[in-house]
């Protein structure tokens, strides 16, 4: 079976149409059948996902938009019941390269532990000092963030 994309929204436009021209590239090489894509609203437009799903444009079977994770824990805690019901095992994460190595720890502790192998692919993005700072200053909540995602699995 072929794996399933998970992009992971930004709330940089810019950053999300990168996002989906990389996860359209992994698409066609891979032949997904399931793309998700995760990212809420931050400001009460459309949500990260509505607008990364509004900008695909390769035919697949199934497009799904999560909208409600506001946190790399939360993206992988709201994408695993999404693979696990369509019986998906394997998936690859779309991110930025900033986030490459933060999104890898808190999937792998996520998707790992209920069975889904996940392998990851960076996008096209030029990390900026912001990004940079984001990343660190996210690294120090990152634990606990794992800790409650498996909470709320559990309570699944």
């Amino acid at each position: 079976m072929a794996p399933a994309l998970v992009v992971l929204g930004s709330g940089l436009p810019a950053v999300c149409r990168r996002l989906v021209v990389e996860a359209e590239r992994a698409a066609a090489r891979l032949d997904v059948q399931v793309v998700i894509f995760s990212g809420w609203a931050a400001n009460g437009g459309p949500s990260e996902a509505a607008q990364m799903r509004a900008l695909w444009r390769l035919p697949v079977a199934e497009l799904v938009v999560e909208e409600t994770a506001s946190s790399t824990a939360e993206n992988a805690a709201r994408t695993l019941p999404l693979l696990r019901e369509r019986g998906i095992t394997q998936a690859v994460v779309i991110c930025t390269p900033l986030h490459y190595f933060r999104a890898r720890w808190i999937f792998r502790n996520v998707y790992e532990h209920h069975g889904v192998n996940v392998r990851f692919q960076v996008a096209r993005v030029a990390p900026t000092p912001g990004a940079f700072v984001w990343e660190l200053a996210a690294l120090t909540v990152a634990a606990r963030q794992v800790r409650a995602a498996q909470a709320e699995l559990d309570r699944v």
